[in-house]
């Protein structure tokens, strides 16, 4: 860590304290993604933490959601958890075209906590380090206008900027179908820069080896070109 992150660390955490909360139990990984996200300012990067702990505080009180609060989402085995990539991210899974717009709001942001954080979970190696990133891949084959969930996307992705910065390594989205483009455009709206530039569309078919080579066929599903069985988030156990 050079002088610049210590400085701003240090600057954070009196920050953090003169907005009334603390980092206490926090370590310099989990700050530093805040810092990051805030582009270095401190101010800002405190403001971010102290909202991510009340939203924390509020959205999961025991420190998970369990698959019993999610289980309308789970029943649709639309999520599916691979192992870690060659560069030790968690791959996650989306098959959009099992999905539906959820007419519980609340369950369906539940569901989202759920699995991102189970998803960042499964690349603990005994404890969490805070640093920890994770790649999502968004398969839009075979969806029709019923599977077509902007709102639903939008959360997702407003929910990784706001409370889980720096979290996203990588985002792939497969075999968007042309009518797609425009939902897209839409929910691009609402994403920062930084996440944008972490979102990949494979199209072609050198796109397609090359996210095959930098994800890993060790834990792709055979579908996507790997050598894994598929297997649904719920069929994986973590310790959070």
């Amino acid at each position: 860590m050079d002088t610049n992150e210590e400085i701003g660390l240090t600057q954070m955490r009196k920050s953090v304290e003169n907005l009334g909360s603390s980092t206490d139990g926090y370590g310099e990984q989990t700050l530093m993604r805040f810092l990051i996200a805030r582009s270095m300012d401190p101010q800002k990067a405190a403001k971010m933490f102290s909202q991510w702990q009340k939203w924390r505080a509020e959205m999961v009180p025991i420190g998970y959601i369990s698959d019993s609060e999610v289980a309308d989402e789970l029943e649709a085995k639309k999520i599916y958890l691979q192992g870690l990539s060659k560069n030790g991210h968690p791959v996650m899974i989306v098959k959009v075209n099992k999905h539906f717009s959820s007419k519980d709001q609340v369950q369906f942001k539940k569901f989202v906590v759920h699995l991102l954080d189970k998803t960042i979970a499964s690349a603990f190696r005994g404890r969490e380090i805070g640093n920890e990133k994770l790649i999502g891949i968004l398969d839009l084959q075979n969806i029709t206008y019923s599977n077509v969930d902007a709102r639903g996307l939008i959360t997702g992705f407003q929910f990784l900027q706001a409370y889980y910065p720096e979290r996203l390594a990588t985002c792939y989205l497969l075999h968007m179908p042309q009518f797609f483009v425009t939902v897209w455009r839409f929910v691009c709206r609402f994403l920062e820069k930084a996440t944008q530039e972490k979102i990949r569309i494979v199209r072609s078919e050198e796109e397609r080896e090359e996210f095959i080579r930098e994800v890993g066929e060790d834990v792709l599903p055979e579908e996507y070109g790997g050598r894994a069985k598929i297997v649904l988030l719920q069929d994986v156990a973590v310790n959070y």
